[in-house]
């Protein structure tokens, strides 16, 4: 696999597993299965406001941060396709006596296309929020970045 699909296939799947676990973490009780679309925006709201709050967003940031979010929720959409049960397509590929590569392989493909296609809009949202928080925000996000928990743990 060439370094840059490597590496964009990497941010995308830590972006997921990041996303993933402010939901998972800031919810006070677990479930099982997928989150519905209502579940899922109020899970949303709950971090972007934790976000605006402990960076102390202005108006414009905070547009910019919800563009964000809107970008990284159609980056992951589009990861995750049309699929109604990811797993379900993975167990496919172990179904039978031996691995389907051949089917492991274009779902490699489908899903490195899926990244490659809504990256740059992705990476332009994120390096427009970025740079539109003041230095001392910057620093905060690199600090919080840095702690083993992550930035948005509690306490």
């Amino acid at each position: 696999m060439k370094p840059w699909i490597h590496k964009t296939l990497i941010g995308i799947f830590g972006a997921s597993i990041a996303l993933g676990g402010l939901t998972a973490c800031s919810s006070s009780h677990h479930h099982r299965g997928p989150m519905g679309a209502e579940k899922m925006a109020e899970m949303r709201g709950k971090v972007l406001s934790r976000v605006s709050s402990k960076l102390d967003l202005n108006e414009m940031q905070n547009i910019k941060l919800h563009a964000l979010a809107d970008k990284l929720e159609a980056q992951r959409a589009a990861f995750i396709g049309e699929v109604a049960n990811p797993r379900t397509e993975i167990q496919s590929i172990m179904a039978g006596a031996t691995f389907d590569r051949a089917r492991a392989q274009t779902l490699i493909e489908e899903k490195t296309r899926a990244v490659q296609a809504n990256s740059p809009e992705f990476i332009n949202a994120l390096a427009d929020f970025y740079d539109s928080l003041n230095p001392e925000q910057q620093q905060k996000v690199r600090e919080l970045l840095q702690r083993r928990k992550g930035w948005m743990a509690r306490g």
